[in-house]
């Protein structure tokens, strides 16, 4: 079982920066790769960024490119999202979820933490 925990949300000012952290428990042996999702107020849930975690590979949205940088910690078996140069409209729950293989989507997911940019 993985059970991600997300840490690191909160309010900032426009063009300021966060860190989101997401605690994998201690399962990483069994994950195949972490992703940030994000849903904003009436919007649908929306792809962030992803790590694979043996090799490191990176993908992201093209919203956040060049101001999000996803990355992850073996020794402490955690995975960040770190996010500069926030605008308001990055405002979103983000949620950190876990894949176990690489054929079956997200199965695991995070409860949530709120971020919020104001102007």
């Amino acid at each position: 079982q993985v059970q991600p925990v997300e840490s690191g949300g909160g309010l900032v000012q426009a063009g300021g920066s966060l860190r989101l952290s997401c605690d994998t428990s201690r399962r990483t042996s069994s994950i195949y790769s972490m992703g940030w999702f994000r849903q904003a107020p009436g919007q649908e849930r929306k792809f962030v960024a992803t790590i694979t975690w043996s090799s490191g590979r990176t993908t992201y949205a093209d919203s956040v490119k060049g101001r999000f940088t996803i990355s992850r910690n073996n020794a402490e078996n955690t995975v960040y999202l770190q996010m500069n140069s926030l605008k308001p409209e990055d405002t979103a729950v983000y949620y950190c979820a876990a894949a176990t293989s690489r054929d079956t989507g997200y199965p695991y997911w995070g409860q949530g933490t709120q971020v919020t940019v104001s102007s």
